[in-house]
């Protein structure tokens, strides 16, 4: 699996993941960095286990391969076990294209190219998106949701998917969907949200700020950010919610690794004297804003 896009990539993963859980549900899962890879933990990681031959191994990083693995992972490859199912994930930079061009040539090697998708490409994404979830949307919607979220897969995903939960079996018009972001741009919140607890403070910075130039409350950017810190920390607690899509909990779960316990604990505080703070009138909302998503993503760099 190749590309920089993130999100489709995720999705592929729980695609291969399902698909091997579905052909038998006590298959093994096994997932590890490409950094850390040897012949040795690659043979640890497809041995069957005592309760299914079945196993899925997830290798990640796959630019970050050591020269010394590249031999072992190519025979491998070249004939791998028909009871294995080895997902290769690539970030598609020009690192490691030499190890790429030769897993290319392998017969029993299968490539699928997660490539940021075109401007062009983004209203049938999300069409796509919301049939997915079992809903209609009209081309001016498709714009409007466009406008207010931006070209982030992640978010209009998330987008399409509440849209369709709060108006089931209606087709999402211009005014439905103005409706539901247009005042409170909850999406925009939690691509805010994302990116603090990602650790991506510049990000983070720009999208709070353009946000709150815009009318948004530091209330509901705030509220957005608690909640999402909510889910990472119940993640890392092993508190799984059962019902959440599996690109969701892929998301929660690359979060959650960022963190340690005590971190997310420090965090958790912070957010709560952020809030603390706006809703005891605070002289400088933006200041009050500032200060947290620098306090937050000091704590995630801390932690790792």
């Amino acid at each position: 699996m190749t590309g920089k896009e993130e999100f489709l990539g995720e999705r592929m993963v729980a695609e291969v993941r399902r698909a091997v859980t579905g052909f038998d549900p006590e298959s093994e899962l096994g997932e590890t960095q490409a950094a850390d890879l040897t012949l040795a933990t690659l043979g640890e990681l497809s041995a069957p286990s005592l309760f299914s031959s079945i196993r899925c191994v997830i290798v990640r990083g796959l630019e970050n391969l050591p020269d010394e693995s590249v031999a072992g992972l190519l025979d491998y490859a070249a004939a791998p076990s028909e009871e294995v199912a080895l997902v290769l994930v690539h970030s598609g930079g020009a690192r490691g294209s030499g190890v790429l061009a030769k897993l290319r040539k392998l017969r029993a090697v299968t490539e699928h190219k997660c490539a940021e998708p075109k401007s062009s490409e983004f209203p049938k994404f999300v069409a796509a998106e919301v049939r997915s979830f079992g809903g209609r949307i009209e081309d001016g919607a498709i714009e409007f949701l466009l406008q207010a979220v931006g070209q982030d897969l992640r978010a209009l995903s998330a987008a399409a998917h509440q849209l369709v939960d709060d108006f089931p079996g209606e087709t999402l018009t211009e005014d439905r969907v103005k409706q539901y972001f247009g005042g409170r741009a909850e999406v925009k919140n939690y691509v805010i949200a994302d990116a603090i607890l990602a650790g991506q403070r510049v990000k983070a910075l720009e999208e709070l700020r353009w946000s709150m130039d815009r009318g948004t409350s530091p209330v509901y950017i705030l509220s957005a950010v608690a909640g999402q810190l909510r889910s990472v920390a119940n993640h890392a607690a092993g508190n799984r919610d059962g019902n959440l899509p599996p690109w969701r909990r892929d998301s929660l779960g690359r979060l959650a690794r960022g963190w340690s316990t005590s971190g997310l604990g420090l965090a958790i505080r912070a957010v709560a004297a952020a809030d603390a703070d706006l809703k005891g009138g605070a002289s400088d909302p933006a200041y009050t804003m500032e200060r947290m998503v620098l306090t937050v993503t000091a704590l995630r760099e801390h932690a790792r």
